[in-house]
């Protein structure tokens, strides 16, 4: 059910920037709709309720974040390249765009079970992503032999996930981008690179 159109993205980004500034709960479809400048009943030709809405907004940043990295990691010769380069763009992005950080590190945490379900199945995607590099590291030796895949995915995504949400805690009073090569240091150096 993915639409492109126009007032389909008005929405997302508006609906955005409403979660961001007011909190999940207290975004309102009213609100969503007055950010994006159309009427509440618009909102309903494109979305069944506010959980679709942030599920949706969830999928279309999700799923264009992961065609980026898919095309920055495309011209990469190694694993350790693309993994810095990942890195790098997960800060970048969220650096960039202010209410998306709140959204993505804040309130997306605070759904129910049935929504979060929903969003760990979008982010299979990016986790695939992640797995893609390392058994890639581990075939060329860039990364140790006996390298538990499984186990490292959620060190790479654990640590950029934790270091994006500490900087939005912190009031994004440092910079982010800075921290891409220390982070992608210590993840490299656990995986027993050569």
């Amino acid at each position: 059910m993915k639409k492109t159109k126009p007032k389909y993205m008005q929405i997302i980004d508006a609906a955005v920037i409403a979660i961001a500034e007011n909190g999940y709960h207290q975004a309102q479809v009213s609100k969503i709709a007055k950010q994006a400048g159309v009427a509440d009943g618009t909102i309903y030709l494109y979305f069944k309720n506010k959980e679709d809405i942030l599920i949706s907004l969830f999928e279309e940043k999700m799923g264009s974040f992961i065609e980026e990295i898919d095309q920055m990691i495309a011209g990469k010769a190694t694993a350790m390249e693309k993994l810095l380069m990942m890195i790098e763009a997960h800060f970048q992005l969220l650096s960039e765009d202010h209410h998306l950080a709140i959204v993505t590190q804040l309130e997306l945490r605070q759904s129910n079970k049935d929504l979060r379900l929903k969003i760990n199945d979008i982010l299979k995607g990016y986790l695939m992503v992640i797995d893609k590099i390392l058994i890639e590291g581990k075939e060329n030796g860039e990364f140790s032999s006996n390298l538990d895949v499984r186990l490292a995915r959620q060190m790479v995504f654990g640590t950029i996930d934790e270091t994006v949400t500490s900087w939005v805690m912190n009031e994004e009073k440092y910079d982010l981008n800075a921290l891409a090569g220390p982070v992608h240091q210590l993840l490299i150096n656990g995986f027993g690179n050569r």
